[in-house]
């Protein structure tokens, strides 16, 4: 019986310190992000978020991800910060392993979008699956779009999601709200790349959220080709092209 009581107690004890543990994680998780919120929002004169804090493979290294989506290094303290990439050294050279969790967070957020929000073109058999953000006034989205049919015969299925390069103040973006509210959002996406006027709809809509997201994985102009793991294929590529990227992989 002795036996069985050491071993509850030995139980309880082990959950009682994981949950303690826990807590004590928590607590300077939350301490650290308040901290360093009221830090950088005092120099920098705006309101800065901190979306999350977690300690890196470094040993003492915590990463820092602002609600804007960039990175920043800290120690447990705060007191220090370092902007840059970190790299691990191995055998065979450097692994860049702050561009590999970005690409993983980058498939994350890809794979949040419902799919009912972007305006897809489907092949007859499926390969590959791309998501491209796209202004209809950019003249190499137009170009890619011209390459429609092409691409879908390579097997290509094409996700679009809307990414006004100027924002809510571009002249683009009612357009792209225009062909997101529309009944047939594939033809009006065509038609407003041909340059045709679209009739003015209002909606509830996820263009400002789309263009959001561009800047937080940090796209800075259109077409930007997010691919299924995650990277990103910046600017226009022929179809041969498009296709041997993406088949390498």
């Amino acid at each position: 019986m002795k036996t069985v009581f050491r071993a509850l107690f030995a139980s309880l004890l082990l959950v009682a310190t994981a949950s303690a543990q826990q807590d004590a994680d928590l607590a300077w998780t939350e301490t650290l992000k308040s901290n360093l919120a009221a830090t950088l929002s005092a120099a920098t004169g705006s309101v800065v978020n901190i979306n999350a804090v977690q300690e890196t493979a470094f040993a003492g290294l915590i990463q820092v991800e602002l609600s804007t989506g960039e990175k920043l290094f800290t120690d447990r303290t705060g007191e220090y910060l370092v902007t840059g990439d970190l790299f691990q050294a191995q055998s065979d050279g450097l692994v860049n392993l702050s561009a590999i969790e970005r690409q993983k967070s980058v498939a994350q957020w890809i794979a949040d979008i419902p799919e009912s929000e972007m305006i897809i073109f489907e092949p007859e058999q499926a390969r590959a699956t791309i998501t491209v953000f796209t202004d209809v006034d950019c003249a190499y989205c137009r170009r890619l779009h011209g390459d429609l049919e092409k691409n879908l015969a390579n097997g290509i299925r094409i996700r679009y999601v809307a990414y006004p390069r100027g924002g809510e103040a571009s002249e683009a973006y009612p357009k792209m709200i225009n062909v997101w509210c529309s009944d047939d959002r594939q033809k009006s996406l065509t038609q407003a790349k041909h340059g045709q006027n679209i009739p003015s709809r209002e909606c509830d809509n996820p263009v400002l959220k789309h263009y959001q997201l561009g800047n937080r994985i940090g796209i800075s102009g259109t077409p930007a080709i997010v691919l299924e793991d995650g990277s990103v294929i910046p600017g226009y590529l022929e179809p041969d092209q498009l296709a041997a990227n993406i088949f390498a992989r």
